[in-house]
Formats: C-alpha cells, structure tokens, sequence
C-alpha cells in the first residue's frame, strides 16, 4: 500500500538523518585511516569526496525552484488580488495576495510543465516555468475576457434560485466523491483596537472521505493533522482573552457552506436570487448570482457543470454576543470567501478567507471600550485526489486552540513552503508584533 503524506515526511525526515549519520561515520572513519597531519595527495581526496557527497545530497533532498511574480490586469496595470497559482494538470497551487504579488515553490522536476494564472472575469496566463523561474520584478498581465456577455433576462430562461437548486443537488458529482487528502497553509491574525497583538501559522494535513451530505452540518468531517505550528508571543497578551478559545482552524473549515450544505431552505431565500451578468473563468461562462436583503451573498457557478466555483458572503448586521469583565461584546461585521479549483475532473476546496469583527462595549454606558478583528486563511497547495491512508486518531489535530498545539520552530521547512506572500499589510502586522523582540526568534522562543 501506498505511504501517506504524512508517511512520507516522516520517511524523508528519517532519510536526511541517516544520510547525515552516514557521513558522520565516513568522516570519522577517514581521520582513523588518513591522519590529518600526513601530507600526499590521497590525503585529501576523501574529505574532497565526502564534502561532494554532502552537496550532492544536500540539494538532491532540498532543491525547489521558485517563480517570484506580480499578477496584473494587462489595460489598468490593477493587482489581481487572490488569484490562483498552480502547475497545469498538477495538483500544486498557491494565490497572488492583497498586492497581486506570489512567491510560488515548485519541485524540480516541474521545471518544464506549463504555470497558470487564473481568476474570474480573466483569460488564464499560461507559460512554461522554465521562462519564469529567477527572474526579478517579474509582472504578469492577465487580459480580461472578451466573452461578449448575454442578457440574463431572457424568456424562460433559468432564474437565480433555479441556478441554485440545479448547482446544489449536484455537490456529489461535481466535487470528491473518494477520499483526497489536501496539504493546507493555515494563517491567523488578531487585532485590537487597530493594533496587531499575535500571529499563528500551521502546515496541515487535511484528510477527508468525500462531498455528501453530512448528518450534522456543525460537526467537522474533516481529519487535520499538524505538521509544523509557529506562533508569536503575542498569544499571551491579555486581550486574547477577549477572542475565541476553541480550535479556530476547526471552526474555519465549517464556514465551507457547499460541503455542509450551509444554504437556507426557505423559498423566499431562492426566490430573493438576481441573475447579473455572466462572468469567465478558466474557459468556461459562469453564473452569478447575488442575494442583497439582511446580508449580501454573491454564488458564482460554472455554466458547464453548475458547480458552485466561488461563494463570496458578507454582513455588516450587529448583534449582541456575551457578557465579561462588566462589558458587552457585539458582532459588527463578517465577510467569507471560499473559493474552489478543478482538478481530475473535480472541485476542490482552493482557499478559505475569514474577516470577523466584534466590539466590546461598557454594559453600563455603552461605551465602545475596545475593537477586536480575527483574521484568518487557510490556502490549500497541494491535493492527493487518491489518498488510500486516512488520518489517524492520534495524529489528527485536539479540539482545543492551535495556540496550545505548537511544535518545535523549524526554520529551513518554512523557508521553502508555499504560503501568502507577504504584502505591505504584513509588514505592518510584523512592525506591529516585533514590539515584543524580533518574530522569528518569538517563533523560536515558543518552542
């Protein structure tokens, strides 16, 4: 039977450390047999070799190559922000950020496939990696489509909710009927009244059985197990009491309302959908549809399949939460994208971005005391449309926070693995952290 993912890694890691027992033993052995202080020719011929060896390996285990780039639109020179990054035909991906801008690690043996760049309304850019790859100030311009669009009000043409009903009774055939096991970049924020007070990032393993409908909407399906963790100090600050305790990662992935069937039943819900206009994506024409009344909701579904590629929902209602320390809390705003990629023939989970807000006020004079945001992404890089291992009970991730589930800071894994490039923003919210001493030895003092 094939070895999972996470097998596999812990293969590889067990692999660098007996190539390094190895030539520990090799180097031992040489001082035995060739004193140091002898003076031939042979003398240095094995250190020369074993230092050989060592490069060889070295980069045989670690070699990456990397397409650094900004995704633009080719008439306005705009950033495409959250675009979709990936190797055509392949299952590994990642997204531009806030700026347009990605740092993409790709194996070697990729060097001659073909990268592409696509995001809605866009034609997809496609070029050969090996035109790409070392490039500096590298910019990428995407043409918007020239799909002359349709009118959407047309006789007995299909309605908003008529689209809807259509893309959700077909969840089981458009998306992973099998079991798949996805590698995720996890990412959250928080904030205070404008401050930024801790960062917390986690590689996962994210193993599931397939798209049915589950039988509690609320109770994660999904088996996560944790590679590598790194948090800043910042997770002892006491306003992180005022922020949700429980696992935020778990709580992430139940916002995907198309695997957990997350729509209102209601008629009225279907009856209240526009059709806008038609939109393009990675070749195909696709609906959109829009709902405006208590919150806005925005469906955009592949005209080909109806499967539902992007959900985009937000809510500026307020409403009171809980009561602490003689103050509060109030919802104020949320805004959820969760976006899809097609891969085998299937729809697979593409990114997850979160945006809440809540206000603590004084339960007396309502006055606002302090502003809390939680920020938080999980961007999926690469999937495993076979996974024959599932994830077992004890590696899956506990129920309780990330912050307690840390692991020992591993710099070299981070520095080659495919996360959101940083932006301007970023390095606001590192000025922001590093008031507590540098981030990354905040990463190692946290082990």
């Amino acid at each position: 039977m094939r070895q999972t993912a996470i097998t596999r890694v812990k293969a590889f890691i067990l692999a660098v450390d007996e190539r390094d027992a190895l030539i520990s033993k090799i180097v031992s052995l040489s001082a035995h047999v060739l004193p140091m202080g002898r003076c031939s020719h042979t003398t240095n011929m094995p250190r020369i070799l074993i230092i050989f060896l060592c490069l060889i390996s070295t980069v045989a285990v670690s070699q990456r190559l990397t397409v650094s780039a900004k995704a633009v639109d080719k008439e306005t020179k705009e950033p495409l922000v959250f675009a979709s990054v990936g190797i055509k035909g392949r299952s590994l991906g990642t997204i531009t950020n806030l700026q347009g801008d990605f740092d993409f690690h790709i194996p070697p043996e990729y060097r001659n496939d073909v990268l592409a760049i696509s995001i809605l309304g866009y034609r997809t850019f496609e070029a050969p990696v090996w035109t790409l790859i070392e490039k500096t100030d590298l910019v990428i311009e995407l043409e918007k489509s020239t799909f002359i669009l349709q009118e959407v009000v047309v006789k007995d043409s299909l309605t908003g909710g008529d689209v809807l009903r259509i893309a959700l009774s077909r969840i089981d055939q458009n998306y992973p009927s099998e079991p798949y096991l996805m590698d995720g970049f996890y990412r959250d924020i928080k904030k205070v009244s404008g401050t930024y007070i801790s960062l917390l990032e986690a590689a996962t393993k994210i193993y599931d059985e397939d798209y049915k409908a589950p039988r509690n909407r609320f109770k994660l399906r999904e088996r996560v197990a944790l590679m590598e963790v790194r948090r800043s100090l910042g997770y002892g600050n006491k306003f992180t009491a005022y922020f949700e305790q429980d696992n935020l990662l778990e709580e992430l992935l139940l916002q995907n309302s198309i695997k957990y069937r997350q729509f209102p039943e209601e008629d009225i819900f279907y009856d209240s959908l526009k059709r806008q206009q038609d939109s393009y994506y990675n070749g195909h024409d696709i609906f959109v549809l829009s709902h405006s009344h208590d919150y806005n909701l925005t469906v955009y579904v592949d005209k080909t399949n109806f499967a539902i590629i992007r959900l985009e929902f937000e809510s500026g209602a307020t409403s009171n939460m809980t009561k602490r320390s003689g103050m509060i809390s109030r919802f104020v705003y949320l805004k959820r994208i969760v976006d899809f990629r097609p891969y085998k023939g299937k729809f697979y989970l593409n990114y997850i971005s979160l945006d809440s807000r809540i206000n603590w006020y004084d339960i007396r004079t309502n006055e606002l005391k302090f502003e809390t945001e939680l920020l938080q992404n999980l961007l999926i890089n690469e999937i495993d449309s076979e996974a024959e291992e599932r994830i077992g009970t004890t590696e899956k991730m506990k129920s309780y926070g990330l912050q307690y589930q840390d692991l020992p800071y591993n710099k070299d894994f981070w520095d080659s693995y495919n996360v959101i490039k940083e932006s301007p923003l970023d390095r606001k919210i590192v000025e922001d952290l590093e008031k507590q001493g540098p981030l990354e030895k905040q990463f190692q003092d946290n082990r």
